[in-house]
């Protein structure tokens, strides 16, 4: 698969790769935005590919505590499974990853699997992810290059390129009249 071969070398803010015996069950590593409560978290997921992928969307799982969005739960955006109507073939986990720490920081406002915590309590979820071990992948914070390059102005871009919906319940209130 070329996009193993492109994320081999972690960069200083994700990493990503399939596990060993399963080319469709990849594990990834964020670190926090910069100026944000998530600053100096490390966070780490599973991103689940569909068998027809990349002409559908993959599921994309936080696993660390964060605040933002529950663990262990499918999380809806406009990148995932939840709306493969949004999703681009030509969009990549490269292209997941780098939206998911964009959109940490916006507001959960109701959306399924988001979590609205303080920015007090994300901070300090944040500090507490540092130490954060995975079964499959072993401490997190190993996981991301610490002398590799920033995110690049192209995938500065793409992050901008991404759409993102924020999709909130509907609820509706009928009033009946009996005659």
């Amino acid at each position: 698969m070329r996009e193993a071969c492109e994320l081999r070398e972690p960069t200083e803010d994700y990493s990503a790769r399939p596990l060993n015996d399963n080319l469709f069950e990849w594990h990834f590593t964020v670190r926090g935005s910069s100026g944000t409560e998530f600053e100096g978290g490390i966070y780490h997921g599973r991103i689940i590919l569909p068998t027809e992928y990349p002409m559908k969307p993959p599921n994309i799982i936080l696993l660390t505590p964060n605040g933002r969005f529950e663990i262990n739960k499918k999380i809806c955006l406009s990148i995932s499974g939840h709306h493969p109507e949004t999703w681009q073939p030509s969009w990549s986990i490269r292209t997941a990853l780098l939206a998911l720490i964009a959109f940490m920081p916006t507001p959960g406002k109701g959306t399924i699997g988001s979590l609205d915590y303080t920015p007090e309590e994300r901070k300090t979820l944040a500090r507490k992810s540092q130490q954060w071990e995975c079964s499959e992948c072993g401490t997190i914070s190993k996981l991301l290059g610490n002398n590799a390059a920033p995110i690049t102005q192209a995938e500065s871009q793409m992050i901008k390129s991404v759409v993102f919906k924020v999709y909130t319940p509907v609820f509706f209130c009928c009033n009946l009249t009996l005659a």
